[in-house]
């Protein structure tokens, strides 16, 4: 990804996304709750047009978030629960990785988009990129139904192949979200079946706002 303008690194993330119709990668994630406690987790995500998402949570326990293309599924698997809410109605900080299943475009997603060149140390938003990437940072569009979940900023970073390795997601209080991406594959044949939502016998369905801060 030669180019280093904002406009033109949007411009190869999304034609990247925008050809493939399934994706996957490994993910770790981590959150920060402003106060000094850090918590991790890892697994394995699919992307599949249109809308449809699979985080299969895998370590320190398992877990299961689905988005397939109407709801959006949160599943404990220890805690015998689920969530489900619809995709308009979640404040899950996921949702806005939608433009990675062709849903929409980081235009739309972004009021503003630049490049940055960040500093080591501080805000995870600071954090320098792995030499030889881009960092994008993106001011979400804020809508009216907004709540104090709603996001304040996020970074982007990609690699010279346009491919994000890593997302950072901040929200009011200092709370910080991060994922890291790797060993991308495109078009690969992945069942239907992963995208949908089975409840298991004996689970519970409650409303997302119960959980509302469960994988945290």
């Amino acid at each position: 990804m030669p180019a280093t303008g904002a406009r033109d690194v949007v411009r190869a993330i999304d034609a990247r996304y925008r050809g493939a119709k399934t994706l996957k990668a490994t993910f770790l994630q981590s959150y920060a709750d402003g106060k000094g406690g850090i918590s991790a987790e890892s697994g394995i995500v699919y992307f599949s047009k249109p809308g449809r998402m699979r985080w299969e949570y895998q370590s320190p326990e398992e877990k299961l978030f689905v988005v397939d293309g109407t709801n959006v599924w949160f599943y404990i698997r220890a805690e015998r629960m689920a969530s489900r809410a619809k995709i308009g109605e979640s404040s899950d900080w996921r949702t806005p990785l939608a433009f990675l299943t062709g849903k929409t475009d980081l235009g739309r997603l972004c009021r503003n988009i630049d490049t940055i060149e960040a500093k080591p140390g501080g805000n995870p938003l600071e954090s320098p990129a792995t030499p030889g990437n881009t960092l994008l940072r993106c001011v979400p569009r804020v809508n009216s139904g907004d709540t104090g979940d709603e996001i304040k900023d996020v970074l982007l970073e990609a690699n010279a192949d346009a491919y994000l390795t890593r997302i950072v997601i901040e929200q009011p209080g200092n709370l910080t979200t991060e994922f890291r991406f790797g060993s991308w594959e495109e078009n690969l044949p992945i069942a239907e079946t992963k995208f949908h939502f089975v409840l298991p016998a004996g689970v519970t369905v409650v409303d997302e706002a119960t959980l509302a801060g469960g994988l945290r």
